[in-house]
């Protein structure tokens, strides 16, 4: 398949542009400074600007999945679900957060009171982006939300999906590595089953 992945110098993007590379897919690699990419077979570096939609937009045309991993607070969900839906790509995918994730019924994790001050404003913006996908009547988007630490780590291929609520391992931990979660979305990309849905990756 043909991958757009916004944002693919990042954490997680450059893990997930790495998985797709690996899988034998073509990945169009847009970020602000294409030097950052890692070089690597099938990947493109493209210089994009993730507030710029229209030209967002002409980046993704052509393509069959576009990826967004981005940091919310540096980005404008508007104008990014408005490039995916100009683009006319087959489907959208969004690298979410735990902060929208339930811990009890309607209860988000990012309203609870132990909640980290330093990442509720990008918790809450995630969280915005999530209620934006859900009333969209027109983008296949999927949302998929790592686990509450999520961090660089070990490509083990085994791990555990779920719908809106945390998951948590049986010591009480909720963790996710990079590498795992590119995983994850390398298989709902290859293997759709959480259309217009989001879900979450755990140990």
């Amino acid at each position: 398949m043909k991958i757009a992945v916004i944002g693919a110098s990042g954490n997680a993007g450059s893990r997930i542009t790495a998985e797709l590379a690996r899988r034998g897919h073509g990945v169009t690699a847009i970020v602000r400074n294409p030097e950052k990419v890692t070089a690597q077979a099938g990947v493109t570096p493209t210089k994009g600007d993730v507030m710029d939609q229209a030209g967002l937009a002409r980046l993704v045309t052509g393509h069959d999945v576009a990826i967004s991993s981005v940091h919310f607070l540096a980005s404008d969900p508007v104008k990014l679900i408005g490039a995916a839906k100009e683009s006319k790509v087959g489907r959208y995918l969004v690298v979410g957060g735990a902060g929208s994730l339930e811990v009890a019924p309607g209860v988000r994790l990012v309203t609870t009171p132990g909640f980290p001050v330093a990442y509720k404003a990008e918790a809450e913006k995630g969280a915005a982006f999530l209620d934006l996908l859900r009333a969209e009547k027109e983008l296949n988007w999927t949302f998929l939300s790592p686990s509450a630490l999520f961090v660089a780590g070990e490509r083990t291929g085994k791990f555990r999906l779920g719908t809106d609520q945390l998951l948590t391992a049986t010591d009480g931990k909720s963790s996710i590595s990079f590498e795992d979660f590119a995983v994850a979305l390398a298989d709902e990309i290859e293997r759709p089953a959480h259309i217009r849905q989001r879900f979450t990756v755990g140990y």
